[in-house]
């Protein structure tokens, strides 16, 4: 195990390793880290690290590279990255390809939740994201790009409960993420969703709500489209970790809705 005097020193390397785009190297840092001291001395490390340095080394790895920090990233770490993804974001980005920006960060979510198969940690890892208002921002971003299933997954959750199955009208990667983050965090759930559909103020509302086959028939109730919610989170970036909203910023609307 690692001492608290190894900490800054490895600490200090990984953010000069990470700010000079050499991310290889410091996996390999942490990987020797955990040889010699244990996986306690990365963990200790990528939670001491500022959240912007471990964004832009997070941002490197997505569900199919492997990565040390990805397995073993502090929940609430990652949570207090999360905002800063958004900062390398361009205008053109987000005005030509908006849907491909989301799946990039679809991508590093899904990754990160669904590295392992320890259910605590995912609950963890999905209830420290979506507690800010940010979180339920990205959160309702990746939702966008699956409107329609995901009206269906709250419905069912309304109906259902615990004993929903999670069956949507299209074979979508998202609904998953969506039970998940459900049962991780009710509040956290219901504001994903409003941050979505702003005319609902409460999930039950959700149950009646249903999208028409007919394209060209106006919309019973306002969605967010993907390219808003990306500027949304890019205004939602902090200047700096002082300012990184604390859990609880925004008020919770939990209902209690698998118990």
């Amino acid at each position: 195990m690692t001492t608290t005097a190894n900490l800054p020193a490895l600490s200090k390397q990984v953010s000069e390793l990470v700010l000079a785009g050499s991310l290889g190297h410091a996996e390999q840092a942490f990987s020797e880290a955990a040889e010699q001291h244990g996986d306690l001395a990365v963990v200790e490390v990528l939670g001491s690290l500022p959240p912007q340095v471990t964004a832009l080394h997070l941002s490197g790895f997505d569900g199919g590279k492997t990565s040390l920090a990805t397995l073993l990233v502090p929940p609430q770490a990652w949570a207090d990255s999360l905002a800063f993804f958004a900062a390398t974001w361009s205008d053109d980005n987000i005005e030509d390809d908006p849907e491909r920006v989301a799946e990039s960060l679809f991508s590093h979510v899904h990754g990160v939740v669904f590295s392992s198969d320890d259910e605590e940690r995912r609950a963890a890892l999905l209830e420290a994201a979506s507690a800010s208002d940010y979180g339920s921002t990205i959160f309702a971003i990746l939702f966008s790009m699956a409107p329609r299933e995901i009206l269906e997954v709250a419905e069912e959750i309304i109906s259902k409960g615990p004993y929903m199955t999670g069956q949507t009208s299209s074979d979508s990667d998202l609904v998953p993420l969506a039970i998940e983050l459900a049962k991780a965090s009710e509040d956290g759930w219901d504001r994903a969703l409003f941050e979505l559909f702003p005319d609902f103020r409460h999930s039950a509302d959700l149950a009646d709500a249903e999208f028409s086959d007919d394209p060209d028939d106006e919309p019973k109730f306002l969605q967010r489209s993907t390219k808003e919610l990306l500027y949304r989170l890019r205004k939602q970036v902090p200047s700096s970790r002082s300012s990184v909203p604390k859990r609880g910023a925004r008020k919770s609307l939990g209902t209690d809705i698998f118990s």
